[in-house]
C-alpha cells in the first residue's frame, strides 16, 4: 500500500486528497449513523419494555384489588357477626371465599395473641413479625404484606397478605390471612415475556424480594435494594450487581407498597445491531476500496481516454442502458402480468355471482378498474423498453383525485391531516388516466415528505377559466377552461435555490435513501404531456402551494370499462391448458368451463405434450404460455406442429411485443392475447379459432 502511495500521489495530489476526504467522510457518517441506530434501538426496547411492565402491572393490580374487595367484605361480615370464627362453619365458609378469589390458596382467621381460629384448609403461616406494615399499626382500611415463606408440603413459596378485622362488639378481633403462592404476583408474565432474557421481580418497598428474580447471584442487603428502588426512573439503564447492563423499567403498586421491576438484558437487545454494525463495517470497507480502485481507474482511463473514443463509449453505454431496461421491463411485466391475469379472471367470475347493485358488485368493479389500471401501467413499462407513446383517453378528473386520496388517508403517518375539496365534478381531461394517477400521487406524496413532523395537506379540485395569458412560476399560462389541482403543505418551505432545480430529473433535497428525485419531475412530464403548466408559490419555513393546470376537454366522456357482449359459447369442445402458474390453470379451467368447454389443465408442458400424443383427436384446441420452465410456448407449438398441424393454438403471455408476435408466427401459433386479458377477449378468440 506504501509503494501505491508514492507511485500515485505525486501524479494526482487532488484526486487523492478527495478521495481520502470522501473516505473519512464515509466513516464518519457510518459511526453517526450507527450511533444514532443503536439509540433509537434502545429508545424502542424500552417504550416497549415499560408498555409491559404497565400492562402485567395492571393486571397484578386488578387482580389484588379484587382480593382486596374480598377481604374488605369479610371485614364487614366479621364485624356484624354473620360470617363464624370457628368450627366447621367457619371452615366451609372460608373454603367458599377461597374460591371466589383468583390468586388466594388459602384464607386463615388470626387473633390478636397470633393463634389461628379458623382456615379454608391447612397451610404454612407466616411470621407475625414478616409483616410490612406490622400487624398491630395497621388501620382498617390497610393491607400488610409478609415475606415470602415456602410451605413444607410441597415447598412452594408462599406469599400472605393480612387486613385487620373487629368483633361485633367493635374490639379489634385479630387478622384476616389471605395467602397465596409467591409466583402469583408474577401475573401473566410467563406467557407475555418479550423474549428468553426478560426477567421479572416484585419486591416490597422495604426491599424484600416477593416474587421472580433479576439477577442470579445477590450482592445487595435489602436496605441498599430499597434505596435502589426510590431512586429508580421509570425506564431506564442499569448495572446490576451481577455486572450485567440491564434496561429497567419500574411501575408501583402504592396501595400495596409493592414495587414491579421487569427486565431485559442490553446485550441480546443489541443483537441484532450488532448485525448491522457488522454488516455495516463490510460494506465501509469494501466501499473504501472500490473508491480507491476507482480513483485509479479513473486516473489512468484519464491519460488514456480520446475525445472519439469517449463520445462512441457514451453512446454505446446509452445503448446497452436502454437495452438493459427492456429487458428488465419485460420480466417484471411478464410476472406482475400473471398476477393481473388471476385478479381480472377471478373478478369477473365474482362478479357474475355478485347480486346486481349490491356493495359487493360495486367493490368487485371497484378491483377490476384498479386492475386494468395496473394493466395499463404495465403497458407503459413496456412501451418504455420499446419506445411506444403513451394511451390517450378522455375521462374525468375527479374520481381519480378522490381514489389518490383514499389510498394515501388509509397509510397517513401519524400527525398528518388530509383536507380535501373536490369541486370539478365531471370536469373531463384527454390524456392517459394513469398518468393523472401519477401526477396526484406523487404531488401529495411529496406534500406529506415536507412535513415529517406532521402538518395539514390540502387537496382542492376546482374548474377555473383563465381569461388572458397568465406568467406563472415556471412557464406561461394560455387563456382558456382549465381543470385546476392545488396542494398545499405546511412543511418547511422551498429555498430560492431548490426552486430553480425543482423539476430537474433526480434532484433531491433528501437523503441518499429518501428519494429518486423522479416525483416532481414526472409531475412536471404528465402536466406538460397533458399540455398543462404549473404555478409554484413557496417560501422557507412558510410550506409550498402547486398548482396544477390541466386544459378541460369538451369531447364525449369515453365508454365506462363495462363488460363487452360476450361471444358464443362453446358446445362442450375439449381444450388443452398449459401455464406454469396452477393459480392461472385453475382460473383458465373455471373461465373455459363457464363458457361451454371442456378444459384439461396441465402446470408441466412436456406432460401436457404426451398427453395429445396419448389422444391426439381428444381436443380441439390448445392454450399456452409463453415463458415456461422446461419447454417454452414457442417450442411447445413447434412440437405439436409436427404432431397435429391443424390444431388450433392460442398463445396467451404477460411478455408480448413484435419480437414474440413474429416468433409465435412463425411456430405455427394460430392467435396471439397478452395478459391480463378479460373472459370476453378469451371467449371471442376461441369462438374465432374454432368457427
Amino acid at each position: 500500500m506504501q509503494l501505491i502511495w508514492q507511485k500515485f500521489w505525486p501524479t494526482a495530489p487532488r484526486l487523492w486528497a478527495v478521495t481520502i476526504g470522501l473516505g473519512v467522510s464515509l466513516v464518519v457518517v457510518a459511526v453517526v449513523a450507527l450511533t444514532h441506530l443503536r439509540g433509537e434501538t434502545i429508545d424502542s426496547q424500552a417504550r416497549e419494555l415499560s408498555l409491559l411492565s404497565l400492562a402485567l402491572t395492571d393486571e397484578i393490580h386488578r387482580e389484588l384489588r379484587g382480593m382486596n374487595a374480598g377481604l374488605h367484605a369479610m371485614q364487614v361480615e366479621l364485624s356484624e357477626g354473620s360470617l363464624p370464627t370457628a368450627g366447621t362453619r367457619a371452615e366451609r365458609a372460608l373454603q367458599t371465599r377461597t374460591e371466589l378469589m383468583a390468586m388466594v390458596d388459602t384464607l386463615s382467621l388470626i387473633d390478636r395473641n397470633g393463634q389461628l381460629m379458623a382456615a379454608s384448609a391447612p397451610s404454612a403461616a407466616p411470621d407475625m413479625a414478616s409483616f410490612a406494615p406490622g400487624l398491630n399499626q395497621l388501620d382498617d382500611d390497610a393491607i400488610a404484606v409478609s415475606r415470602p415463606f415456602v410451605d413444607p408440603r410441597t415447598h412452594t413459596p408462599l406469599v400472605t397478605l393480612a387486613v385487620p378485622f373487629k368483633d361485633v362488639l367493635g374490639n379489634a378481633g385479630g387478622w384476616i390471612f389471605a395467602t397465596m403462592p409467591a409466583e402469583a404476583l408474577l401475573g401473566a408474565f410467563s406467557v407475555a415475556s418479550p423474549a428468553a432474557d426478560a426477567r421479572m421481580a416484585v419486591f416490597r418497598r422495604d426491599g424484600v424480594l416477593l416474587a421472580g428474580g433479576i439477577v442470579t447471584r445477590h450482592t445487595l442487603d435489602e436496605a441498599s435494594i430499597a434505596k435502589r428502588l426510590s431512586t429508580q426512573r421509570a425506564t431506564e439503564l442499569r448495572q446490576l450487581p451481577d455486572g450485567s447492563e440491564r434496561l429497567v423499567a419500574l411501575h408501583s403498586l402504592e396501595r400495596y407498597g409493592l414495587e414491579v421491576l421487569l427486565t431485559r438484558d442490553l446485550e441480546v437487545m443489541l443483537v441484532s445491531w450488532r448485525e448491522a454494525a457488522q454488516l455495516t463495517t463490510v460494506g465501509v470497507v469494501l466501499l473504501l476500496v472500490l473508491l480507491v480502485a476507482s480513483v485509479h481507474l479513473v486516473h489512468a482511463a484519464n491519460q488514456r481516454r480520446a475525445t472519439a473514443q469517449a463520445a462512441l463509449q457514451t453512446q454505446l453505454s446509452r445503448a446497452n442502458k436502454l437495452e438493459s431496461l427492456g429487458e428488465l421491463a419485460g420480466g417484471v411485466a411478464h410476472d406482475f402480468n400473471n398476477v393481473l391475469a388471476a385478479i381480472v379472471g377471478f373478478g369477473e367470475m365474482a362478479q357474475d355471482a355478485a347480486a346486481p347493485g349490491s356493495a359487493q358488485a360495486r367493490h368487485l368493479d371497484k378491483v377490476l378498474q384498479a386492475a386494468l389500471r395496473g394493466k395499463a401501467l404495465v403497458e407503459r413499462i413496456l412501451s418504455f423498453g420499446r419506445g411506444g407513446g403513451q394511451a390517450s383517453t378522455v375521462f374525468e378528473m375527479e374520481p381519480i383525485v378522490a381514489e389518490v386520496l383514499t389510498l394515501l388517508a388509509a397509510t397517513l403517518r401519524p400527525g398528518v391531516v388530509l383536507e380535501r375539496g373536490l369541486e370539478a365534478h365531471g370536469a373531463l381531461l384527454r390524456g392517459d388516466p394513469t398518468q393523472a394517477f401519477e401526477a396526484v400521487m406523487n404531488l401529495c406524496t411529496n406534500a406529506m415528505q415536507a412535513m415529517p413532523n406532521g402538518g395539514m395537506v390540502g387537496v382542492q379540485l376546482v374548474r377555473q377559466q383563465v381569461p388572458a395569458l397568465r406568467v406563472l412560476s415556471h412557464t406561461q399560462l394560455p387563456a382558456g377552461p382549465y381543470v385546476v389541482l392545488t396542494v398545499t403543505d405546511r412543511g418547511t418551505g422551498i429555498t430560492p435555490e431548490v426552486m430553480e432545480r425543482l423539476f430537474e430529473p433526480f434532484f433531491t433535497t433528501r437523503g441518499a435513501h429518501a428519494g429518486t428525485g423522479l416525483g416532481l419531475a414526472v409531475v412536471h412530464g404528465v402536466v406538460a404531456e397533458f399540455g398543462g403548466a404549473i404555478d409554484v408559490q413557496s417560501a422557507p419555513g412558510k410550506g409550498a402551494r402547486f398548482t396544477l393546470y390541466f386544459p378541460e376537454c369538451t369531447d364525449a366522456l369515453d365508454a365506462s370499462g363495462a363488460a363487452p357482449k360476450l361471444a358464443s359459447s362453446g358446445a362442450g369442445q375439449a381444450l388443452l391448458v398449459v401455464d406454469d402458474e396452477p393459480t392461472l390453470v385453475a382460473l383458465a379451467e373455471e373461465m373455459f368451463t363457464s363458457l361451454g368447454y371442456q378444459p384439461v389443465g396441465y402446470t408441466d408442458p412436456a406432460k401436457a405434450l404426451q398427453a395429445l400424443h396419448d389422444e391426439p383427436q381428444r381436443f380441439k384446441a390448445v392454450i399456452t404460455d409463453e415463458v415456461m420452465p422446461g419447454l417454452n410456448g414457442i417450442q411447445l407449438t413447434e412440437s405439436i406442429r409436427r404432431l397435429l398441424p391443424q390444431l388450433p393454438i392460442l398463445m396467451v403471455s404477460g411478455y408480448g411485443g413484435a419480437s414474440l408476435a413474429q416468433r409465435a408466427a412463425a411456430a405455427g401459433v394460430s392467435k396471439l392475447l397478452t395478459k391480463p386479458m378479460q373472459r370476453a377477449d378469451l371467449a371471442r378468440a376461441m369462438a374465432e379459432l374454432l368457427r
